[in-house]
């Protein structure tokens, strides 16, 4: 919810329950305030109630919980395992977490994330379906950091960030790079990208008298950039979907 547009929250709610999933906590796991501390405690107590309130729970007198974290790539699943440790134990992070797809290669050994109840959880490597449903979705996806970058192409993802950012009205991105208006140009506005971060490179030109070498903004470096500041939160919070 760091990240989220969270004020569509009760139509988020309702898709979810109209997909099946009833049980829902917002949680923020990097900013230690007292409201975010309180949505990680309130996880243990919710899944506890969860597994007792089924029919096959463990029939003997083991109160011992081992759980699975599972989600799409570079969703937050190490990190909000470290903040349930950090949260109900006071210890550091024990799972690997960084900005991109593929940081957990395998299922670790499980963590304990609580006392009381004591409570275990794997961290596993992000799964996605096997077909992506449409090509929007896939490019939804790619924005977020679930598929690396370079298999979709910095240039294409940073062009869906452009068309999304506008259709959203989410127009920060023009006083952030000193553009003098919102623009669907994505040449044009990593072209500015490149010119305010000094992003330029030297290149060959072949002319009629021989080679001379030019310098060029350098549009990946750029786009890099723009892809990069949304993921952080920089360009304001938004919901793709």
């Amino acid at each position: 919810m760091d990240l989220a547009d969270m004020s569509g929250k009760q139509r988020i709610l309702k898709q979810l329950e109209k997909d099946g999933v009833r049980n829902v906590l917002f949680t923020d796991s990097l900013r230690q305030s007292d409201d975010n501390i309180k949505k990680v405690r309130d996880l243990v107590p919710m899944v506890t109630e969860l597994i007792e309130s089924r029919p096959r729970f463990n029939r003997d007198e083991n109160t011992n919980y081992c759980l699975m974290v599972i989600g799409v790539p570079n969703v937050g699943k190490s990190s909000l395992i470290n903040s349930l440790r950090r949260t109900n134990l006071k210890k550091g992070r024990a799972s690997r977490v960084g900005g991109e797809p593929g940081i957990t290669r395998a299922v670790l050994t499980k963590i304990q994330v609580c006392e009381r109840p004591i409570m275990h959880l794997l961290d596993t490597p992000g799964v996605l379906p096997p077909k992506i449903e449409s090509v929007e979705t896939g490019m939804k996806l790619a924005l977020c950091g679930t598929i690396l970058d370079h298999l979709v192409g910095e240039d294409i993802i940073a062009d869906y960030l452009l068309y999304s950012l506008n259709r959203l009205e989410k127009f920060s991105y023009v006083e952030r790079y000193n553009l003098e208006e919102p623009s669907d140009d994505i040449q044009h506005v990593l072209k500015r990208i490149a010119v305010k971060l000094g992003k330029t490179q030297r290149v060959k030109a072949i002319t009629g008298v021989g080679n001379i070498t030019i310098t060029v903004p350098n549009y990946t470096a750029a786009a890099y950039d723009f892809i990069r500041a949304f993921r952080k939160g920089e360009l304001g919070r938004v919901m793709l979907d």
